[in-house]
């Protein structure tokens, strides 16, 4: 599976996303590329030091994309793609090859309206691809005392894409983790709920894609060692 993380705006997490997700990818037992699809090109740098079982690629250009995604799905069970905070070129096709959109928003009306605009290539994409990707929008930064809107639940009901149950909460540990190198579940006991939280998350967007029961990963491996 090809996994974008999309959205034309940027600092909403994507990257934090990214290395997250194809950590847990991995931990899960299996296959990952990640591909470095953004001009900062801080997810690269991030999973190598975070995992560096993890293959990370730098793909710079909407041809790079087009032309290479497809031989990198062949290698992996999963790519997941750390899309750019603009181009739109380069998130045309990245879209235009993948099966899954993750599009991570903040947590407020004036983002979820926003969506609107910044989603206008993914539907482009489902029209050429008859549907395809499939998408989900997942909120992040959210406040811990967040409670989600019927006025922002209606907004992201209006544009067709379901919304994870799952948010993200505005953590310090999210920002911390770039420059420990690391993945918040393993960073010890202070970074236990955001642990708990993307794993969560992860399960909840792709629960074929859990270990069984009996492997240790993930949160139950910082539980264990805390």
């Amino acid at each position: 599976m090809i996994i974008v993380i999309a959205n034309s705006k940027g600092g909403v997490g994507k990257s934090t996303l990214a290395v997250h997700l194809a950590s847990w990818l991995h931990d899960q037992g299996h296959r990952v590329i990640l591909a470095d699809c953004d001009t900062q090109q801080s997810s690269s740098e991030w999973i190598r030091e975070a995992n560096p079982d993890i293959k990370a690629v730098r793909l710079d250009n909407p041809d790079m994309i087009l032309n290479e995604l497809p031989g990198l799905h062949q290698e992996a069970d999963f790519v997941v793609a750390d899309g750019p905070g603009s181009q739109t070129e380069t998130s045309r096709a990245l879209l235009l090859r993948a099966d899954l959109a993750i599009v991570p928003c903040k947590a407020s009306m004036l983002e979820v309206r926003a969506l609107a605009k910044a989603t206008e290539v993914l539907r482009q994409a489902q029209d050429i691809r008859a549907g395809k990707p499939s998408a989900i929008i997942v909120l992040s930064m959210v406040g811990k005392n967040y409670r989600l809107t019927k006025d922002m639940k209606d907004a992201a009901e209006a544009l067709g894409i379901p919304l994870a149950t799952q948010a993200m909460t505005l953590r310090q540990i999210y920002a911390d983790s770039p420059g420990q190198g690391a993945v918040v579940w393993k960073l010890g006991v202070r970074a236990r709920d955001a642990a708990e939280e993307v794993a969560a998350l992860f399960k909840e967007i792709l629960p074929g894609a859990c270990a069984k029961k009996s492997k240790r990963i993930g949160s139950r491996r910082l539980l264990e060692t805390a």
